[in-house]
C-alpha cells in the first residue's frame, strides 16, 4: 500500500467527502489529510479500522503471553485441565 498516492489536503475533503467515504469503503486503504502541508489525520473504512483493532488486540495478548512466560508465570496445560476437570466435577 503507498500512502503516497492517498494524501489529500483538507480542502479536498471538504469539497469531497462523499466521494471519499465511498472510495474508502471499496479500496479499503486510508486517506491521510493533510492541514497547511501537514498530515494531520487518517481516515479509513470501518471495515479496516475493526481489522486493525482486533489484531492490535491480539498482538497485546501476545505480549502479555510472553511477558508471563519470562517471568515464569506458566503452567503445564496437563496440570491446568486437570485441575478444570477436577472443579467441574465438584459443581
Amino acid at each position: 500500500m503507498k500512502l503516497s498516492s492517498q494524501i489529500k489536503p483538507i480542502s479536498y475533503l471538504k469539497a469531497h467527502a462523499a466521494e471519499i467515504v465511498r472510495t474508502l469503503g471499496e479500496q479499503r486503504q486510508p486517506l491521510v489529510i493533510t492541514q497547511n502541508g501537514e498530515a494531520k489525520v487518517v481516515v479509513q473504512d470501518i471495515a479496516s479500522y475493526e481489522q486493525t483493532q482486533e489484531a492490535m488486540a491480539l498482538l497485546k495478548i501476545l505480549a502479555l503471553g510472553n511477558r508471563q512466560i519470562e517471568e515464569g508465570k506458566v503452567q503445564p496445560a496437563a496440570e491446568v485441565i486437570k485441575r478444570l476437570r477436577e472443579r467441574r466435577e465438584t459443581r
